[in-house]
């Protein structure tokens, strides 16, 4: 029986020689080098943009991004019999950033600015569906900070609590006032955001998911993948959402911290209001409601060890946290 994949691979102008299953996607060995086909669900209008931005990193410098390959009709998708889209990215052999190496998170941090400051110079219209609204970040705090309440409020109401709700209630103050706190602040940023008026250097195209899976160490170098979730925002979003996940994974490590801020600095400076952007996005207790939003979406009869363990783990590390921050104010 003739397979899927090689139905969609005929409609590429390329010779494919092997295919390998994995993750949902084939990686493919093919006479251009290696490709990954994976199934797409975006709208084919995105996938043009997609194309073109990471062609314009490739002509620039960034010769390691996965960019789309067209078919041999020039589309950047192509469709199976039942209708199903499908995209072919160039591919690279290598292995993810360490987490644990200082090395790899700090040549990973340069990588980044370097893609923030070639994407600065984007020189295509932005489309409207991908540009953040400047209140977007403000909103979700303010529906998160709601559904801490919510869930405070349901354990507050049950007469046995087991220990991951006592334990939820005893620290709920702390993190509710940490959460208030930034809404606080974020709204006293709405009037002088980065864009208006002022440091128009802080928006710019973001990777949108940066993380050390779409972070490959390769033979060639450092090879960005995974571009799907690009938006026009505030670049320090890629930035904040990289330093929080690696700093929970090491105690908010405070020299780790400030040698990835000067890391990001020395390649692409930050500017006064960009600094406070990324401070908002560490300083929001977004584990501690990560936690209680999984707790309130799942059998809350029933909480698994792992979410004990998680939200001990959280209240453990909050000084550390908190003095990280502290030290991120003192700089500003």
């Amino acid at each position: 029986m003739y397979n899927r994949e090689n139905l969609i691979l005929e409609q590429y102008p390329f010779e494919t020689r092997q295919t390998v299953k994995g993750r949902g996607a084939f990686i493919c060995e093919t006479d251009q080098g290696l490709k990954i086909l994976k199934e797409y669900k975006g709208s084919e209008g995105r996938a043009d943009f997609l194309c073109l931005l990471l062609q314009f990193l490739k002509e620039h410098g960034q010769g390691q991004v996965d960019c789309i390959v067209r078919t041999k009709e020039g589309k950047p998708i192509a469709k199976d019999a039942d209708g199903t889209s499908y995209m072919v990215r160039d591919w690279y052999e290598g292995r993810e950033c360490d987490t644990k190496s200082r090395d790899d998170i700090l040549r990973a941090i340069r990588k980044l600015a370097k893609l923030h400051t070639i994407l600065k110079g984007f020189p295509d219209e932005i489309p409207d569906y991908l540009q953040i609204r400047e209140d977007a970040l403000l909103r979700e705090n303010e529906r998160h900070t709601r559904e801490l309440k919510k869930v405070r409020n349901f354990i507050a109401s049950r007469k046995k609590k087991t220990e991951f709700e006592m334990k939820f209630l005893k620290n709920f103050d702390l993190f509710y006032e940490e959460a208030g706190n930034v809404i606080a602040l974020q709204e006293q940023e709405m009037g002088k955001s980065p864009g208006a008026g002022g440091e128009t250097g802080a928006y710019g195209i973001c990777h949108g998911d940066y993380n050390q899976h779409n972070v490959i160490f390769t033979g060639g170098g450092v090879a960005v993948l995974n571009f799907e979730k690009a938006a026009y925002d505030v670049q320090v979003a890629d930035l904040g959402n990289f330093m929080r996940k690696i700093l929970e994974k090491h105690n908010w490590n405070m020299g780790l911290g400030i040698d990835m801020l000067n890391a990001y600095s020395r390649v692409r400076g930050l500017g006064a209001q960009e600094e406070k952007q990324l401070y908002i996005r560490l300083a929001y207790p977004e584990k501690f409601w990560k936690i209680a939003n999984h707790y309130f979406n799942t059998g809350k009869a029933w909480v698994c060890g792992r979410d004990l363990e998680k939200l001990e783990k959280v209240i453990a590390q909050n000084e550390a946290r908190e003095k990280f921050l502290h030290s991120m104010e003192r700089g500003r």
